[in-house]
């Protein structure tokens, strides 16, 4: 048994030590080499410029410039990702550049020849420097001691070298080249042996003596100084060398010298371009010798400095340049630090290091050992006073200080971060009480009279001093208070507000604390900040402000730990939930207001400053996130909201009327929802607050309509929530609606078409006089002069109930179909008051067959006939409403709304013959859908499923897909219905707006006769229209299809489309809209040398279109319809067939014709059409016939001759009275032309070129 047992067990044990060495293994590829793990990210590329590398070091050289394009290119990529590059720095960086030293030896022979060679090099090793940083790169440059005169010898080369870089596209090299030597030197100039022991020119000049400066400094001095007044990256990394140089122990002359240098240039008075990047480079310079050098090297000029700054920064040079006054505010954070010996000030806050497990674990403050009861390193009174004696502090710090408070107060953000980092490193050199008073200064920043950039600059030092341990727990009273009102700082300014960078920069503030301060410390601060945080990262207007508080809320969470609900806050104000601002406010703000201590502060912010917010969408939000809290406590938005939001609703500021209007809307409907009765009193301070608005006149003036958008909604709440009204108010909040409904703003009509619909269903069913004088009002208002009337009322009938519609209903459907119909009077057209009169007339239609539960079957069958025989007919008659104005095809609006309602009264017919079908089978109910109707509907919808507009191509193939494949309703009758159900599959997705998916399917319905005229119709108009990627997908589909097959099929296909064709110039006959890209199809047609069979039924497509040519062209002045029409003349011209001389004859005419550019067209295409067709004129007059149209110069607007046009009749055997019959006018006829027709003329012109 033992032995079973132990054999038994044998397998586990193997199976543990095996999962163990697999651990092993994986933390042994975890603490792996940096490459091994960051290769997954970067080994595909990293291939590639493997082999690129090995091709430039194998050569010596950038043998294909294209590799360098290359190689930038990828790792362009890596800008904000540097740290996945720096595992092949050494690879990469160290070969390169020993070529570059190698090089460098050579160039006292051939200096140009290997400056070409260095130049593509430092290319690639500037651009690793930009990715990964200089500190990153220079570590692997070479860096023996000979290499010194080297890279001084390749800086000088350099500098000689002009740029040709500044206009072309990509570097050439020179500017990657001096920035990369500039790097090189700042590692060389560390040599530890004197600079002058390594100049071997010394060792040539007999004059050099001990004290004076190396020949070789000499020559870095000046290129640096050249370079700091240029407006490149050179003049950094100048700087960086200086500092580096000058800070040498055996430099002080040197740095003597450009200390003086640097005097002479901060008091010149010269204002140029460059010395205004001399500027900026000096200061630079100066600030990075300030943080390089020994305290005791730079005392002796700090007087100097400090002076030429403080006169400096009162310039109108420091005025006009933020990035001047950076480097002041650096420069001068710096000299306060040379100033002030280095310490750490024993009265700074130290926190103790938090555990993840302490902070999750209940109960923890009982845990804890004595040791983390202070979180603070705090010294005993005495000493503190003691080193307060003992500190000497300069005079200057005052006036350093000061001006480190003046850059918190600047214009520019870059400058006050600058700033409130020097607070931050002063103060931690500072006694306890000289950092009170710098904290006191500080917070005098964020005094009322003071604006958004003293109070973010105070924050940003509030931040500074925090991570820094310089703002003692004892500090609180004073800060949270003022970070408080900075998380809420929002300024109206004109239409705007300022603020946002502060509610940001008070959000880090919050961050910082919870990094910086231990939690005990902490505990009251956070009750009191995270509300707030929340407020802000829910409600704020600004995405950035919203997580950045939530950011700062996390933060606190994480480090601060066992704060109530705060995990469960955090999972739910995530980075991704706040990135929408409606998902903030109904969403993320609603599920936190369920924890404790968060609604009454939700609320309140709402109620006092989001409800009155400038942004009129804001105030909306808030309406709604207030009706979204109602549910936690609805008796506290009764007795307290509601009796705040009542009084505002008649406030003189607009958006607090505004807001307070729909929120009290709003709130009464949820709290109806929520079963909450309110008193009678409630209810009647609720019904009087629109006649209130009413008698105020607030409708008038600025505003106006924002409020009547919000009356409307608030009568659409009150309505739902059936508040008790009188019968004056019915009256009021009636006639209020139907001067909304007749408002010119559709947002207004819409708003007041769902108020109407409540109201109506709420107060006016069983009320039958009121009823029908409503509906009376609204059938009168359909034949309004006014449009906007017409639109409102047409609407508002289309939302009337049963109850009221059942009493006129045959006047209501009739009325409704006659403003569906383009108004004889253009001045009365609308498209959209017929857009609204189709959805009105189908959800009437709708309401009136709906079952019902008293009466489930009972339809009338006056009704459906009179669906069947008008609305049908009403809905498919406006599918042809193609209306055009200075919008665009309006019409468009009116056919989408159109197949809408097709599809739904379809719908009601087939509804009601299923159902008769199934219970009595020899009834006539068949009769409500024929087989005529069904042809009619789905030709007249597969019409509009090939025209040119995407969104109506959609609509239409989508309507059709629920049509063919509805789940409950069987429309019979459909013509070929297998053919369709292939075309139009029964998927989601298909994306029938793209023209190369959608056409290609609808153009097989050519093929039969009932849909053929009605594709074919559409289809020319996608194909002669000015969209050239909708003509190319249509003209190819139409060709695919007239393709394929064998070719007794493609004839019969080619002779059908010909009858369609022709069908459509004789149905459209001078319908521009349509003839013309018709005619341009045509033209295509034949430039695809289509109808070449000579067969019966292109003869007669011939004749058909010469015949329609001769009615459309005549008098006609659309260029683009006289262009395609000059060109199909000259193709059928062409054709050796008795039909082409008619064709000629009229392609003559035009040679007379007002446009040159007719007559130039028409020129060259009898020219052509003379060499295609021998039969139009003997062969010995050929030539006389070219050289006659060819004489003019037409593009010069020349013209022919009265004995050009009898000699050019007469040699083609045409009367001159026929072929030249439209210019038989008087000169006076010629001159009585109108300005308009002229005007015309030249916009069918430029309509044509396409603009």
């Amino acid at each position: 048994m033992a032995a079973a047992t132990e054999d038994q067990m044998q397998p586990e044990k193997i199976e543990i030590e095996l999962d163990a060495m697999k651990v092993e293994e994986e933390e042994d590829d975890e603490h792996d080499s940096k490459e091994r793990v960051l290769q997954r990210y970067f080994l595909q590329e990293w291939n590639l410029v493997k082999s690129l590398l090995d091709d430039i070091v194998s050569n010596g050289r950038v043998v294909v410039p294209s590799s360098v394009q290359k190689i930038q290119s990828i790792m362009d990529k890596y800008q904000e990702q540097g740290q996945l590059v720096e595992p092949y720095l050494e690879t990469i960086v160290s070969p390169l550049m020993q070529i570059i030293r190698s090089k460098s030896s050579e160039l006292d022979t051939r200096s140009d020849e290997i400056l070409e060679i260095i130049k593509p090099i430092c290319i690639i090793i500037y651009t690793l420097v930009t990715v990964c940083g200089y500190k990153s790169v220079i570590k692997f440059f070479p860096h023996q001691v000979s290499d010194l005169e080297l890279a001084v010898l390749l800086l000088e080369k350099c500098h000689s070298t002009s740029s040709v870089s500044s206009l072309r596209q990509e570097s050439t090299g020179e500017m990657e080249a001096k920035c990369v030597t500039l790097l090189w030197l700042s590692i060389l100039v560390l040599v530890p042996f004197d600079i002058s022991s390594v100049d071997t020119s010394i060792a040539e000049d007999k004059s050099f003596g001990v004290g004076d400066i190396a020949p070789l400094v000499l020559k870095i001095l000046g290129f640096c100084k050249d370079y700091l007044s240029s407006s490149g990256p050179m003049r950094r990394i100048s700087g960086l060398l200086l500092s580096k140089l000058l800070t040498r122990p055996d430099m002080g002359k040197a740095f003597t010298s450009f200390i003086e240098w640097t005097d002479e240039v901060l008091n010149s008075k010269e204002d140029s371009v460059v010395n205004h990047f001399r500027l900026l480079g000096v200061m630079e310079a100066l600030a990075a010798i300030f943080k390089t050098a020994s305290r005791k090297l730079l005392l002796d000029v700090l007087p100097t400095v400090l002076n030429n700054v403080t006169v400096l920064s009162k310039s109108n040079a420091a005025t006009r340049s933020p990035l001047l006054r950076k480097y002041l505010i650096k420069l001068t954070q710096r000299i306060g630090l040379v100033c002030l010996p280095h310490r750490l000030p024993s009265w700074r806050y130290v926190a103790r290091t938090a555990f993840l497990s302490e902070n999750i674990s209940t109960g923890s403050t009982q845990r804890l050992t004595p040791d983390h009861a202070g979180a603070s390193v705090s010294q005993p009174e005495n000493l503190d006073d003691q080193e307060d004696e003992d500190m000497d502090v300069p005079e200057i710090l005052e006036e350093i200080i000061e001006m480190l408070l003046s850059g918190l107060r600047d214009t520019d953000t870059v400058v006050r971060w600058s700033a409130a980092k020097g607070i931050g490193r002063v103060s931690s050199r500072l006694t306890s009480v000289l950092s009170e008073e710098v904290l006191s200064s500080v917070l005098e920043l964020f005094s009322p009279g003071e604006g958004d950039g003293s109070w973010h600059g105070g924050c940003l030092a509030l931040a500074e001093l925090a991570r820094r341990g310089l703002l003692l727990p004892r500090s609180f009273p004073q800060v949270v208070p003022i970070i408080v009102k900075a998380l809420h700082y929002d300024v109206r300014r004109g239409p705007h507000s300022v603020g946002s960078h502060v509610r940001d920069a008070a959000a880090y503030v919050c961050w910082a604390f919870g990094r910086a301060y231990y939690h005990k410390d902490m505990k009251n601060v956070l009750d009191q900040l995270a509300p707030d945080l929340l407020i802000v990262g829910s409600f704020d207007r600004e995405v950035n402000c919203r997580r950045a508080a939530a950011a700062a809320f996390q933060e606190n969470v994480g480090r601060q730990g066992n704060y109530p609900h705060g995990i469960d806050i955090v999972n739910i104000a995530d980075y991704f939930s706040l990135s929408s601002r409606v998902n903030s406010y109904l969403q993320v703000a609603v599920s936190i207001a369920q924890y404790e201590g968060y609604l009454y502060p939700f609320v309140d912010e709402l109620l006092y400053n989001k409800i009155c917010h400038w942004d009129k969408s804001l105030r909306e939000l808030a309406a709604k996130a207030l009706a979204a809290l109602v549910k936690y406590e609805p008796e506290y938005f009764v007795k307290y909201v509601l009796e705040k939001l009542i009084p505002c609703t008649l406030s003189a500021d607009l958006c607090m009327r505004h807001g307070a209007t729909l929120a009290a809307g709003e709130v009464v409907l949820a709290l109806h929802q929520c079963g909450n009765v309110l008193s009678a009193d409630t209810h009647k301070r609720i019904a009087g607050i629109v006649p209130a608005i009413e008698k105020a006149r607030l409708y008038r003036g600025k505003g106006g309509e924002i409020m009547r958008l919000a009356v409307s909604r608030f009568i659409e709440c009150i309505s739902s929530s059936h508040v008790t009204l009188s019968e004056r108010t019915e009256r009021i909040l009636l006639d209020t609606l139907t001067v909304n409904l007749g408002h010119p703003n559709s947002q207004i009509q819409n708003a007041a078409v769902s108020a109407v619909q409540q109201l109506v269903q709420s107060y006016l069913i069983g009320n039958d006089k009121k009823a029908a004088d409503l509906i009376s009002k609204h059938l009168k208002h359909l034949t309004d002069p006014n449009v906007a009337v017409r639109r409102g009322s047409a609407l508002a009938l289309g939302v009337l109930p049963y109850e009221l519609l059942i009493a006129k209903w045959k006047d209501v459907v009739l009325k409704l179909c006659s403003a569906c119909m383009i108004e004889a009077n253009p001045e009365d057209r609308d498209a959209e008051a017929r857009m609204n009169a189709v959805k009105g007339l189908t959800s009437v239609c709708e309401t009136l067959t709906q079952p019902r539960a008293s009466d489930p079957g009972n339809d009338d069958p006056s009704l459906l006939i009179l669906i069947k025989t008008e609305v049908m007919d009403i809905l498919l008659k406006a599918l042809d409403d193609y209306s055009v104005d200075n919008r665009g095809d309006v019409g468009s609006w009116v056919r989408e709304a159109a197949i809408h309602g097709l599809e739904k009264c379809t719908y009601i017919l087939c509804k009601k013959v299923g159902t008769n079908s199934e219970g009595d089978g020899n009834n006539d109910s068949y009769s409500l859908f024929d087989s005529n109707l069904a042809n009619r509907l789905i030709g007249g919808i597969v019409k509009q499923g090939v025209e040119k507009m995407d969104k109506l191509r959609e609509t239409a193939a989508k309507a059709l897909q629920r049509i063919l494949y509805h789940e409950t309703v069987t429309v019979p009758f459909i013509p070929y219905r297998e053919k369709l159900e292939e075309l139009i599959p029964n998927q989601e997705g298909l994306r029938w707006a793209v023209p190369t998916l959608s056409l290609p399917r609808f153009v097989q319905l050519l093929g039969f006769p009932c849909y053929s005229k009605g594709v074919m119709s559409g289809l020319v108009i996608s194909t002669g229209g000015l969209q050239k990627s909708l003509k190319e997908a249509s003209f190819s589909a139409l060709l695919q299809y007239l393709g394929e097959g064998e070719a007794n099929e493609q004839r019969s296909r080619e002779s059908a489309m010909c009858d369609d064709i022709l069908w459509i110039l004789e149905e459209y006959k001078k319908c521009d809209r349509v003839i013309v890209p018709c005619l341009k199809t045509i033209e295509e047609l034949l430039d695809e040398k289509m109808f070449l069979n000579q067969e019966a039924y292109t003869l007669s497509f011939y004749k058909g279109v010469v015949d329609s040519l001769a009615i459309e062209l005549r008098a006609s002045k659309i260029f683009a319809k006289l262009e395609a029409g000059v060109v199909i003349l000259g193709y059928i011209a062409s054709v050796s067939e008795p039909i082409s001389k008619q064709a000629f004859s009229q392609l003559l005419s035009f040679l007379a014709h007002r446009y040159p550019k007719i007559r130039e067209k028409a020129a060259e295409e009898a020219c052509l059409a003379l060499v295609r067709n021998k039969t139009l004129v003997t062969e010995d007059k050929i030539e006389r016939v070219k050289d006659i149209i060819t004489t003019p110069c037409w593009e010069a607007g020349m013209e022919l001759t009265q004995s050009q046009k009898l000699e050019l009749c007469e040699l083609t055997g045409l009367e001159h009275g026929v072929v030249f019959r439209t210019r038989n006018r008087t000169v006076a006829v010629a001159r009585t032309m109108t300005a308009s027709d002229e005007n015309a003329s030249y916009s069918a012109l430029v309509d044509s070129s396409g603009f």
